[in-house]
């Protein structure tokens, strides 16, 4: 059987005192050692929100509200693999952070995105994230 192309992925940014959170992908995973929202893959007949709540259930053990859409991008690595990021804002809501899923998890700045090795798919959020980050700090 075919595989979806392009491959619909959701991912979280959690904000948390200015800070976002974005994990290490484990070795043997696609994109080993790269880092990432939070997310995964959208699920037949499953809506964006009930992805994200799963998906954040199963890698990292907690619960959250899933809000307004960040921003999405799409990238071909190769002609048979497409992937749709579609990235929201998500509000953490309870459980104890657990790595089920990721080498690492770190709450960095916006503007420091810039220094961790991100999927190319990745790569507009993060811009987009930066440009928000400093309209807010120059225009308070």
């Amino acid at each position: 059987m075919k595989k979806a192309n392009p491959k619909i992925v959701v991912a979280a940014v959690i904000e948390r005192d200015g800070h976002i959170l974005i994990g290490k992908r484990k070795r043997g995973k696609c994109h080993p050692g790269k880092w990432e929202f939070p997310g995964g893959t959208l699920e037949e007949k499953e809506t964006y929100e009930q992805c994200l709540k799963r998906e954040l259930q199963e890698e990292l053990a907690i619960t959250v509200e899933v809000g307004d859409l960040v921003g999405s991008s799409t990238f071909v690595y190769t002609p048979d693999w497409t992937i749709k990021l579609l990235a929201f804002r998500t509000a953490y809501i309870s459980g104890a952070l657990r790595l089920n899923d990721h080498e690492e998890i770190r709450w960095v700045k916006p503007a420091d995105l810039i220094d961790y090795d991100f999927p190319e798919a990745d790569r507009p959020i993060i811009e987009k994230l930066i440009r928000e980050e400093c309209r807010r700090n120059k225009y308070p």
